[in-house]
């Protein structure tokens, strides 16, 4: 009771009146029991005034060090609000303008080798996911490989359209690194730099840092953890997403993105200056392109009649009010960010586990404050995580049941050996050591394991390393007319990274 005593002394009575905090902090800890998560911590802002941040659980699994307001942790894909406002500081300065050609600022810039499309393109075309993209197409050319931000956006060009041009939504990790990169073109800068100086001094988020690098220099830092297929976690290493910064690269704690909900709020403005104008705020705020309405969603949902994307936000009607949200996931850290504008009302939920805690949490928070608790958002989450768990399970059954036995691959082993690429992703290597097949890929040294025969020319891939994202997946060779390799596709099942992207052929 001290230590809640506390943390929330600083609030007001008037302003406790509007949350039961008590009831929320029972809710916050029986769901960091139920999902198993580590640690996560709140921050809750209302009418200009940060009414709570707390931290729960612990930094690391098996450690006792706590989790606190000020513990770091991956904020991944809310990143993307702080590059659409880098885009809106810079159009207030008169620097850029929202419907400015991309090619204008990047006259490299390419998109599925259309010329057109690539003309066409927009600076909010980028931070809105309608480019044609398929969701979290081309994540891998970014993922723990070697390639600058710049490299990344100019391989991208090799993906393939999933859908037309403005006429769909295909969510973009790609599209938001190029953005960054007008904005350090446009500020003379670096997106770093620029983000840097232009929102974190600031708002005084000095705690806050933008490469996985920095992190020596802080004491106050959660572990990642990973989960495996029964839901339990396990503590994993940092990932640096340097190249994917503008994407998902910021590390920050409750407490100083409470502030950041403060100036979002505020519309831009930080006391007697301004950052971006009203007008701005509510173009980031402001449907772009909107999403379908499948039965299915409407309901589990069926207080929603709309939903689509922003300018770096996810925006949906909830309970007759707009909600301007956005999610984040890293590896082994989960986040959500909610905000309602009109009731002036910011959530933020950073974990260091990957479970659907942080949005069963902010939303639980988000009826409290709207006087509509009549949902456990964590209980319903978990029967839902509990299901996909089993669909996942017995999906990899069957798989595994339509495997025709007792076959041999059509050559010796070795003769599945070399160097195969396409100038999407780069190259791969498949050696023959003591008579087994060893692949590896180049951009991304930590992607090797050993390929074992499945069945005629497939074979299993047994990665080297434990990955949070995917487990082992299929190599599927391809023989020419004189039954030689010359082609390899993959198929590692996960929602996050496509390795049926990659084109390996023999060099």
């Amino acid at each position: 009771m001290k230590l809640r005593l506390l943390c929330f002394s600083f609030v007001s009575l008037a302003t406790m009146r509007a949350i039961d905090l008590t009831a929320l902090d029972a809710y916050n800890r029986k769901a960091r029991d139920d999902w198993r998560t580590p640690g996560f911590a709140i921050a809750i802002v209302q009418d200009d005034k940060v009414l709570v941040t707390r931290g729960y659980g612990v930094r690391e699994l098996n450690r006792p060090e706590p989790v606190t307001g000020h513990t770091l942790f991956a904020i991944a894909s809310n990143t993307k609000a702080f590059t659409a406002a880098g885009i809106a500081i810079l159009v207030h300065q008169k620097k850029l303008k929202w419907n400015d050609r991309v090619q204008t600022h990047l006259p490299w810039f390419q998109v599925f080798d259309d010329a057109w499309i690539s003309h066409e393109t927009r600076l909010d075309d980028l931070l809105c996911h309608r480019m044609g993209f398929r969701t979290f197409g081309g994540d891998l050319i970014w993922w723990n490989t070697s390639y600058s931000a710049e490299e990344v956006v100019r391989r991208a060009r090799f993906l393939k359209p999933a859908f037309g041009f403005r006429a769909g939504n295909g969510y973009s990790n790609i599209a938001f690194i190029a953005a960054g990169e007008i904005i350090g073109r446009a500020s003379q800068s670096t997106w770093p730099d620029f983000i840097r100086q232009q929102i974190l001094s600031p708002l005084g988020m000095t705690n806050t840092v933008l490469s996985v690098s920095e992190l020596p220099q802080r004491s106050d830092v959660a572990t990642p953890h990973g989960a495996d297929d029964d839901g339990r976690p396990y503590a994993i290493a940092w990932q640096g997403w340097d190249n994917c910064a503008a994407a998902g690269g910021i590390i920050s704690s409750v407490t100083d993105l409470s502030q950041w909900l403060r100036l979002q709020l505020n519309e831009g403005k930080l006391g007697d200056r301004t950052l971006w104008s009203p007008k701005e705020a509510w173009k980031m705020w402001s449907m772009h392109n909107p999403a379908a309405m499948a039965p299915g969603s409407l309901a589990r949902d069926p207080s929603f009649s709309l939903k689509g994307r922003g300018l770096g936000w996810g925006l949906a009607d909830y309970k007759g009010e707009l909600v301007v949200s956005h999610g984040g996931a890293y590896d082994g850290m989960f986040s959500h960010t909610v905000m309602v504008p009109r009731k002036k009302i910011g959530i933020v939920v950073l974990s260091n586990g990957m479970t659907g805690l942080p949005s069963s949490v902010a939303s639980y928070a988000l009826d409290a404050l709207l006087g509509a608790n009549d949902r456990d958002w964590s209980a319903e989450n978990l029967k839902k995580a509990a299901e996909a768990r089993a669909t996942k399970q017995k999906t990899g059954a069957a798989e595994a049941a339509k495997r025709i036995p007792n076959t041999s691959p059509s050559r010796p082993l070795e003769q599945y050996a070399g160097r195969y690429g396409g100038p999407m992703y780069g190259d791969a290597t498949i050696t023959h050591e003591n008579n087994r097949l060893i692949l590896r890929f180049q951009p991304n040294p930590e992607l090797a394991g050993e390929l074992v025969h499945w069945q005629h020319d497939e074979f299993e891939i047994k990665w080297h390393k434990k990955f949070a994202w995917f487990g082992d997946g299929k190599v599927r060779f391809f023989l020419d007319r004189e039954s030689r390799p010359i082609e390899f596709r993959m198929d590692v099942p996960n929602e996050d990274f496509w390795f049926d992207e990659l084109e390996f052929r023999r060099k």
